[in-house]
């Protein structure tokens, strides 16, 4: 897919259900000890997470010149990843609706590795037009 031109995301033509595709990388021991520096956790289990496999679904498919803004995240851990495996990723839109009158999205992660284990299970819920947020504290900006 990287070789395929972004599309620029527009809310309004986003479909839930929509593959955002997936792919494919091998977690190597260097990916491991990053991520459990960065979490200040020597035993951190699931390294996967310092990824984004959503982040990186969406990505590969949409240029997003507006912007986000993370509204949660959801993750459900079924194995801890194994170093040397690949580990395959497939994303989609799982969602989209109208939030007092703002626009939100869920793209969906699954992480599956190289033998068939279920790795993990990731929605993150996105608010699409970030410049709302400013206006709570700026009423000047609408």
């Amino acid at each position: 897919m990287a070789d395929t031109e972004l599309k620029i995301f527009d809310y309004e033509k986003a479909e839930v259900g929509e593959d955002l595709g997936s792919y494919e990388y091998t977690l190597t021991q260097e990916m491991v000890d990053a991520f459990r520096s960065s979490v200040d956790d020597p035993e951190a289990p699931f390294p996967t997470l310092g990824v984004k496999h959503d982040a990186t679904a969406f990505a590969m498919v949409y240029d997003d010149p507006i912007g986000t803004v993370n509204a949660g995240n959801e993750v459900e851990f079924f194995n801890p990843p194994i170093v040397g495996k690949k580990i395959s990723v497939k994303g989609r839109i799982a969602d989209k609706y109208l939030r007092r009158d703002k626009p939100y999205i869920v793209i969906e992660a699954t992480a599956i590795d190289e033998d068939g284990r279920l790795l993990e299970k990731l929605s993150t819920y996105q608010l699409k037009k970030p410049d709302e947020l400013g206006k709570k504290w700026h009423p000047e900006q609408k």
